[in-house]
């Protein structure tokens, strides 16, 4: 679908990005129309490029994170590389970096100084712990993270703690980036005022452990590592079946609770049995609650506990692999993939998960390093000649 018809069309993205947290940002305004200008060192361009060499020989990140993006390969230290920095920021509504600490401001590019030479762009910064505050120069990745939030002290089993297995501290700034330069958007249309956004990894992934955060500040401990289970609801989590498959089931209500008993079980009485009567009874028991139900999903087939689950109203799910999401039915059934173009071959992509009833999100190429350099040098104004003195200067 033409990028007229979309909803983001006529917006422009200026990004100096890197690794996942930006990019994730940048994409999904992409997705919805906007033209990113990804900026990238020249030579290598993003380190993300780089992780692996697993999808037709580029990063499963990188192709993953920067599809339908135009990329453009500048050093921004030379006098040539800001030039044309700032003539791109001239034509932009939105600019998105997320630079190591300081760096920005070092460049002259906080979102103070933009905001006196460009007064409607949207700024957008991504850091680590903050732009102030005690730990506002400290470096921050992932697993760091997921340590200091706290978030890798309540997974794992009660023997071993363990990260999670995704990105979710720069995804999770990824996607308050992403709504942030939504909301600034809209006010700037309304009021025409352009604020900037500052969005943290650690005061995302905060936000994501407010749970666990209530729990422990109101009971006096945390709640305990219990593997692929729930920590304070049961019964919830995985179970062998016969065949040796894993099924996952999930009692939310008292309602479930006494079908579950009813129908899975076969024994109605244990729904206000004193030892089970209510969630924080069954938390209390786990041990002997889930031999009880673990000894009625050794008599049934995977499918067979998904049936009377199913007949009973409790929801279930597999314990699935990558490779099975791959090809999960729900995917398939409601056309979710699409082909997109990338350097080394053409890939398998997922639609974005929000739908937009009459849109067909864009799903353009990934882009080489520097792909679009000289046209989009061309565009703002800059002869062959003076493209080539650029080059020879190591600025683009």
């Amino acid at each position: 679908m033409a990028a007229a018809h979309l909803p983001l069309a006529g917006i422009t993205v200026v990004s100096l990005e890197q690794a996942v947290a930006a990019p994730f940002a940048t994409r999904q305004l992409a997705d919805l129309g906007a033209r990113v200008i990804k900026v990238e060192r020249p030579g290598e361009g993003d380190f993300a490029r780089r992780y692996d060499e697993t999808v037709h020989g580029q990063s499963s990140h990188f192709v993953w994170l920067n599809r339908s993006k135009d990329s453009v390969t500048l050093d921004v230290k030379t006098p040539g590389g800001r030039e044309v920095l700032e003539r791109l920021l001239a034509g932009a509504d939105v600019f998105v970096q997320n630079l190591a600490p300081g760096a920005a401001s070092r460049l002259g590019l906080s979102a103070r100084e933009l905001a006196e030479r460009h007064p409607s762009l949207v700024v957008c910064d991504i850091s680590g712990y903050g732009a102030d505050g005690p730990w506002a120069d400290r470096k921050a990745y992932d697993l760091l993270v997921q340590c200091e939030t706290g978030v890798v002290s309540v997974t794992g089993t009660p023997e071993a703690p363990a990260k999670v297995g995704i990105a979710i501290a720069d995804i999770a700034a990824g996607m308050y980036a992403f709504s942030g330069i939504l909301t600034a958007l809209y006010e700037r249309l309304a009021t025409g005022v352009a604020r900037a956004v500052s969005v943290s990894l650690f005061e995302a992934l905060a936000e994501w452990m407010g749970y666990p955060a209530y729990y422990t500040a109101y009971s006096g401990a945390q709640p305990p590592r219990v593997g692929a289970a729930h920590a304070t609801i049961a019964p919830y989590g995985p179970y062998a079946a016969a065949d040796g498959a894993t099924v996952l089931l999930a009692i939310q209500n008292e309602r479930e609770w006494a079908s579950f008993c009813a129908e899975f079980l076969d024994d109605a009485s244990l729904a206000t049995d004193p030892r089970f009567h209510r969630n924080s009874a069954r938390v209390a028991r786990r041990a002997e609650l889930d031999a009880i139900v673990t000894a009625r999903f050794a008599e049934l087939t995977a499918d067979e506990a998904v049936a009377v689950l199913d007949r009973a109203k409790v929801a279930n799910a597999r314990l699935n692999t990558v490779a099975d999401l791959l090809d999960h039915p729900v995917l398939a059934g409601r056309d979710r993939w699409r082909d997109v173009p990338t350097p080394g071959g053409p890939v398998r992509a997922l639609l974005p998960p929000a739908t937009l009833t009459g849109v067909e999100p864009r799903m353009d190429p990934v882009p080489g390093v520097g792909e679009h350099t000289e046209a989009v040098l061309t565009e703002l104004g800059y002869a062959a000649e003076a493209i080539s003195a650029l080059r020879d200067a190591g600025a683009v």
